[in-house]
């Protein structure tokens, strides 16, 4: 039995052969209806699973954010219904450009914002990777 919306499932074992894992996951999942949840995205295109921005922490936060826009959409939502992002770097060195990308997709939202530095994300190559929370207001 499906209780939220769940979007663009996926099975871990289709996404990342090289680690054997078999779970099945989705990129957002809309609760309640308004509530969307959207999984922590990295320098990856979406449609190929390729990654990109290999070595440029802010190109691969750039790509983040152009997914997580894309992914909110899908939803029914917008950028500035985010209300929590969550950005994960692999060193904190990273912080500046990292920050200045997602200030500028972010620009008069305000979201409320955690930093975790991290010894590493699921693939060597990923620098960075940001999660968000967005609630879809009432009409």
């Amino acid at each position: 039995m499906v209780v939220h919306k769940r979007i663009r499932q996926f099975n871990t074992a289709d996404t990342y052969p090289e680690q054997k894992l078999v779970n099945d996951l989705c990129q957002v999942v809309v609760a309640r209806g308004s509530m969307v949840f959207v999984r922590g995205q990295i320098g990856q295109d979406l449609e190929t699973s390729a990654s990109v921005a290999i070595g440029d922490a802010a190109g691969q936060a750039e790509q983040a954010m152009a997914n997580i826009a894309m992914l909110l959409e899908e939803a029914g939502a917008k950028l500035e219904h985010i209300t929590k992002i969550t950005i994960y770097l692999i060193d904190p060195r990273y912080r500046e450009a990292v920050y200045r990308v997602v200030g500028r997709w972010l620009k008069g939202v305000f979201p409320v914002s955690t930093g975790i530095v991290v010894s590493a994300l699921a693939r060597p190559e990923w620098l960075v990777e940001i999660d968000a929370i967005a609630v879809i207001p009432d009409d």
